[in-house]
């Protein structure tokens, strides 16, 4: 299994890039990471970590709801220079960014009973600094190992540089946090034993901290990806990741990624955006099981993956393969009006949503109970509810994963001249995605909408908005060789790009193969 394996600690650079074209632009940046380090700290770092960014292929707002997906790691990534401080400066960390817009940082954490965590160390989740990403990382690793004993946790310099857009959807906050976790994990020896799926749960705790209920996938894919292939993770009755080959070398394709430039912080407008769609979903489960006759504990927050084991009679703890997951994700999307009120449907036929006062009602609680389960833990505002569009979508979402899936395993087998009538499939079912993303998960934006329909015009097989939305990148799967018109074309018709040139343009848009996940780099 995927997950199961240790986190790669490398000696040579060749090791970590062993393609030859990618090791000479990437050996360069280790090299002036590294000499930017000494020049700053004045010593030699003993460790450069690595943590891909990711596009999303398949599946968004269903990781919560423990439904798989299909990510990839993209090679553009963060890179953290790692260095041990004196001994007689124990857990004091001083951060600093090859970006001079990001200003140097020192922090200690302190140890104590402080709002019931053993750790303190202040993280501002209402304004949300560089640094916060690294405190975050600091955090698991302290609570971890540092906590039930007397030992004190090692102080260290880091020296951080990305080539993830900040925003874009393609999991920069994610890979700050993987890397971040990964650099006190190495500088603290604390890897050893340690498997990637380890890593994954305590990243995803650690993003969490910084006020973000995220659900894994950002994590997954930064971490155990493989090249040349997506990944396949299933987060229930346990985290598991299977390597799915992509069906891009005949013809050639590759996916390009388009930044639509609207930012999308989901910390700032978590309260109507990530945060919200979290809780419409498990409103939406408990009122699925209270009005179809499935078992539910009063105080039980159930996601709608664990609701439609139950449904199907699988036992706890059991593991159902693909083909009986596809039957009854297919079941299961004929029985959602029973998510609708009548006097909820708007007058030009489409659902408006519920109240909470009708939420509530529909959930069987008092509302009291319904209050602590699903209010109390998260900050969300909205005056209705949309439980059908969002079960909806996660359903039928979660079944596109599993289509795209068997196209790709499928055309692993198949005979080459196939292989484009597979990026064909997979193109529609990335179409659909995008309809389902911008109507049932209201997580698209003009800007988004506009931008796959260019791709689609400018040739791609497909395109959709990728992570959590509402701004960000758009992921498009295009032929290589027409890979530079596609980019023409959507300079040209695309009015955020008019104007861009050079390393703006290529900052904006640009071609991906899928990556490696993260690495360590170990200086002998």
């Amino acid at each position: 299994m995927a997950a199961a394996v240790p986190v790669p600690v490398f000696t040579t650079i060749e090791q970590v890039f062993p393609d030859a074209a990618v090791l000479l632009k990437q050996g360069a940046r280790y090299n002036l990471l590294a000499e930017q380090f000494e020049e700053r700290f004045g010593k030699k770092p003993m460790y450069i970590v690595r943590a891909p960014g990711r596009v999303n292929l398949m599946g968004d707002h269903i990781d919560y709801q423990l439904f798989g997906v299909l990510p990839a790691a993209v090679e553009r990534d963060v890179l953290m220079a790692v260095g041990p401080r004196d001994e007689g400066d124990p857990g004091r960390v001083t951060v600093q960014n090859l970006d001079s817009k990001y200003t140097r940082q020192t922090f200690a954490p302190v140890k104590g009973s402080v709002g019931g965590q053993d750790w303190s160390l202040s993280i501002d989740k209402t304004q949300l600094r560089w640094e916060s990403y690294v405190k975050a990382g600091y955090y698991g690793v302290l609570e971890k190992f540092f906590t039930d004993n007397d030992e004190l946790p090692r102080g260290l310099d880091l020296l951080v540089t990305g080539t993830v857009p900040a925003g874009s959807g393609l999991s920069s906050s994610a890979a700050m946090v993987v890397a971040s976790t990964l650099s006190f994990l190495v500088i603290n020896e604390k890897l050893e034993g340690m498997s990637k799926g380890d890593l994954v749960k305590i990243a995803v705790e650690n993003e969490q901290r910084v006020g973000v209920n995220s659900g894994g996938m950002d994590q997954s894919s930064s971490v155990i990806s493989n090249a040349d292939s997506a990944l396949y993770i299933t987060f229930f009755p346990h985290l598991s990741a299977e390597p799915i080959p992509l069906p891009i070398t005949s013809p050639r394709s590759v996916f390009v990624c388009a930044n639509s430039l609207v930012v999308s912080d989901k910390v700032v407008h978590s309260r109507t955006r990530y945060n919200l769609r979290v809780v419409e979903s498990l409103a939406c489960a408990r009122v699925l099981a209270h009005r179809l006759g499935v078992p539910i504990g009063e105080t039980e927050k159930l996601t709608l993956r664990e609701f439609l084991d139950r449904w199907l009679g699988v036992k706890k703890g059991e593991e159902i393969d693909a083909d009986a997951l596809k039957k009854g994700l297919e079941y299961i999307g004929k029985e959602l009006d029973v998510l609708k009120l009548a006097e909820s449907d708007g007058s030009n036929g489409t659902e408006i949503g519920v109240t909470l006062e009708e939420m509530i009602e529909m959930s069987g609680l008092s509302a009291e109970v319904f209050k602590k389960v699903y209010l109390s833990w998260v900050d969300i505002d909205a005056t209705r509810f949309q439980l059908y569009k969002r079960g909806k979508h996660v359903f039928a979402e979660a079944l596109r994963v599993l289509e795209f899936r068997e196209v790709c395993l499928r055309a692993a087998t198949d005979a080459p001249d196939d292989a484009g009538s597979a990026l064909c499939e997979l193109g529609r079912l990335m179409n659909e995605s995008q309809k389902s993303l911008a109507e049932l998960c209201e997580s698209s934006c003009p800007e988004a909408d506009l931008l796959t329909r260019l791709a689609n015009e400018a040739g791609a097989y497909g395109s959709r908005i990728t992570g959590a939305g509402w701004g960000g990148c758009m992921v498009s799967l295009v032929e290589e060789e027409r890979v530079p018109e596609f980019i023409e074309n959507i300079k040209a018709l695309y009015p955020p790009y008019h104007g861009l040139k050079g390393d703006e343009l290529s900052e904006a848009i640009f071609p991906t193969k899928p990556s490696n996940g993260a690495s360590v780099f170990k200086f002998t």
